[in-house]
């Protein structure tokens, strides 16, 4: 397989074989910095900082079919750490709107308002809560994979999500599940 070769020779030194490993998954990886970071300037930022380390320490993965989850784990905690040292306030004139018309009505400001809303009652919920939440329904991502991703149990996982859920349900003014 192309990428196990790929990884192979990575970890030899490469850096083309890395930089290509990287950009086939580009996507997914701004879209997982980007849940966390919220702007696209840190999501990038934080993708900088995971090749450096991925450039650093590749020789020490050991299983190459790995290499996908190991390398988001190293995004997240990048993004984790970036968040850390740098407290944030995200304004709401720095938020960027998508201003898109469909007969004369502006769904993306509705849409806009929507997420301002959730990410309001997001933010009452502890950090591990929302975690799990926005990997699970921002990206998409099974249990598996978000077990991986923040090496904790698949149980941990489900019990995080279900927890979360319940009190974001709460917090919205929902019936209790």
């Amino acid at each position: 397989m192309e990428t196990i070769r790929l990884i192979k020779r990575a970890k030899q030194g490469d850096k083309d074989a890395l930089i290509k490993l990287i950009m086939d998954k580009r996507e997914e990886y701004y879209k997982l910095a980007y849940v966390y970071m919220k702007n696209k300037e840190d999501a990038l930022d934080s993708m900088e900082d995971m090749i450096v380390i991925l450039y650093k320490n590749i020789h020490k993965l050991k299983k190459e079919e790995a290499f996908y989850s190991w390398s988001k784990t190293i995004l997240v905690n990048c993004c984790k750490n970036s968040l850390r040292k740098s407290s944030k306030i995200i304004y709401l004139e720095d938020m960027k709107e998508e201003v898109q018309y469909d007969n004369g009505h502006n769904d993306a400001v509705e849409n806009k308002e929507q997420q301002i809303i959730i990410e309001e009652h997001m933010s009452k919920l502890k950090e591990k809560h929302q975690e799990v939440i926005r990997l699970r329904y921002f990206l998409d991502l099974d249990y598996n994979t978000i077990a991986n991703i923040l090496k904790i149990p698949i149980g941990t996982v489900k019990s995080r999500i279900s927890i979360g859920l319940k009190k974001l349900k709460e917090s919205l003014g929902g019936e209790e599940v």
